[in-house]
């Protein structure tokens, strides 16, 4: 069996193709993995596998396999060192506020009463929620500030 197909093999259809659009495939196939994969690193490879792909069909026969995988490589150390600058800019940042408490992430929020402080407990619409609050006795309308949270319930000083 020949390594290439002889014309009118229906193999040299395929091989052609994949001669012709195979960066772009392969391109394609890596971007569709990184949605399915859980990381950000097949992205960088997808984009120059795109761009190597684009070259080979614009500058035609004189861009061989050798050259496209070498453009291929130093492409992809490119996107590489440019996501990593691009991710590594802004760290994350962790203001305190736990993922899974809604109630931590209100501590220091201003709001106004809904319904006046009376033996200990009142209402408070913060967001689009309303809670529970607890505290001295105010008025319905008085400013106050969340200082901590009782499970659902915040318990609020009032604001100066």
């Amino acid at each position: 069996m020949p390594a290439h197909p002889q014309p009118g093999d229906p193999m040299e259809a395929l091989f052609q193709t994949l001669a012709d659009y195979g960066w772009w495939i392969a391109g394609l196939v890596l971007l569709i993995l990184e949605v399915v994969v859980p990381g950000a690193y097949l992205v960088f490879f997808g984009i120059a596998a795109l761009v190597v792909g684009t070259n080979a069909f614009l500058v035609g026969d004189w861009f061989d396999w050798p050259q496209q995988v070498v453009a291929f490589i130093v492409v992809s150390a490119v996107c590489i060192y440019l996501g990593r600058r691009w991710y590594g800019r802004d760290p994350v940042k962790d203001e305190g506020a736990p993922l899974n408490r809604r109630t931590g992430r209100l501590v220091g929020r201003e709001a106004r009463l809904t319904e006046a402080i009376v033996s200990g407990r009142g209402r408070v619409a913060i967001e689009d929620s309303w809670w529970t609050v607890s505290g001295p006795e105010l008025p319905e309308g008085a400013r106050v500030r969340v200082i901590g949270a009782d499970g659902a319930v915040l318990q609020v000083e009032p604001v100066e």
